[in-house]
């Protein structure tokens, strides 16, 4: 077990694709809390030697953070927040960007317009915690809709979106705070204001995960016949190629002053799964977790209570079926997770240390011994090659970087 960074301030990790290819650098940002969104930098720290470096710096007011790294290349893409911020228009969930850094150069990853006649493959607010697609092609991310948050806040849903590397998009710019993107970018989920309780439809949709480089699984909260909010377990298939992204469906990908933007033709939302009658239901959101694919593309992992009450990983296929209790700990697991690069076992939290289990038998080990201070849920990342364990854990007051090897 080792710390790796030691600066008195706080330091910042994404829940995945934090390290990089080579598994000797690992990306954060420097917020003071996960809340806080005024951080100025992305950085990055070597675990070996301890070098810290500046991969991108905030001009005009802006502020950046939610870094993650492409699995290949030495490119890192990062919510950036907006320049030279007004009393109009300040960093929101629905004023914010993707930006990509990429051999010392910047650029946009979404477009943005929000003035009618809106764009195809530009949004119309803003994008955040975007992660590559395991082959690097494409970005997910979630978003909130600045044109019906003016309108009705209400309407403004969590959506998951997807940027493919179909663009650029240059909007007509009728209004200073638009801006043109390299990547073609559309939402994939589908919300409704007003679930039907008992039914598939959902209000909000978050924490995505990529299964392979073409399905997204996600949080979808769901209502039960009583009215009663559930988070369910969905999954979408995405467009094979680039005129399946630009195709609409039944409703504009761009969206209209009274709709968001609608996911391309033939892209199905399916729920995989029906919680509603457990003891208790739904995935949970404390701690707060992503859902995860195994890098088969095999099994989807996620968290949710036992018959008892204790908070365990599941499995489930990206097909459907029955989930799989894989965990039966006497307490909650306390963290997300992320699976092992082998796909044979998951990291994660549980009684304030560092743990993994196998996911035949789920089986835990404990990576860590016991200490007084209990690590950061937000994430537990496995190293590309699978030989280190990174974290986030307060020493001295400040939030710093731990690493632990593994046995593989």
């Amino acid at each position: 077990m080792k710390q790796i960074t030691f600066a008195p301030r706080h330091h910042q990790l994404t829940n995945i694709n934090i390290w990089t290819a080579d598994s000797r650098w690992l990306a954060f940002d420097v917020r003071p809390s996960g809340a806080s969104f005024t951080g100025e930098t992305i950085e990055r720290v070597n675990v070996v030697t301890g070098e810290v470096e500046v991969i991108y710096r905030a001009v005009y007011g802006a502020h950046v953070g939610v870094v993650t790294v492409h699995p290949a290349q030495d490119k890192y893409v990062f919510i950036r927040g907006p320049e030279n911020p007004d009393a109009s228009w300040q960093y929101d969930f629905h004023h914010r960007q993707g930006a990509i850094a990429h051999n010392g150069k910047i650029s946009n990853l979404d477009a943005m317009d929000i003035t009618a006649p809106y764009t195809p493959g530009a949004l119309r607010g803003g994008s955040h915690v975007h992660v590559f697609s395991p082959n690097g092609q494409f970005v997910s991310f979630t978003y909130n809709d600045h044109v019906l948050h003016e309108r009705d806040a209400t309407l403004d849903l969590r959506n998951v979106g997807v940027a493919a590397p179909f663009g650029p998009v240059v909007p007509q710019g009728n209004h200073p705070r638009e801006y043109a993107g390299t990547f073609w970018s559309v939402l994939v989920s589908r919300t409704t204001p007003n679930p039907q309780p008992g039914s598939d439809e959902i209000n909000r949709a978050y924490e995505e995960g990529w299964v392979g480089n073409d399905r997204l699984a996600f949080i979808g909260d769901t209502l039960s016949k009583s009215g009663e909010k559930i988070p369910e377990l969905f999954i979408v298939t995405l467009p094979k190629d680039e005129q399946g992204w630009k195709r609409a469906g039944e409703a504009p990908l761009e969206g209209t002053a009274e709709t968001l933007p609608a996911p391309p033709a033939g892209v199905v939302q399916r729920r995989l799964t029906f919680t509603h009658g457990r003891a208790h239901p739904g995935l949970v959101n404390i701690p707060r977790h992503w859902v995860r694919s195994n890098p088969q593309g095999t099994q989807i992992a996620f968290l949710m209570r036992d018959n008892i009450g204790k908070v365990q990983l599941w499995l489930i296929s990206p097909d459907g079926g029955e989930p799989r209790q894989l965990t039966r700990n006497s307490s909650d697991i306390q963290s997300a997770f992320t699976w092992h690069p082998s796909g044979d076992m998951l990291g994660f939290v549980l009684d304030n240390r560092m743990a993994c289990c196998d996911v035949q038998t789920g089986k835990v080990a404990y990576l860590t011994p016991e200490r007084d201070n209990a690590p950061s849920g937000d994430a537990v990342v496995f190293s590309p090659d699978g030989s280190l364990l990174a974290w986030m854990e307060e020493t001295g007051g400040f939030r710093q970087l731990w690493v632990t090897e593994t046995d593989k």
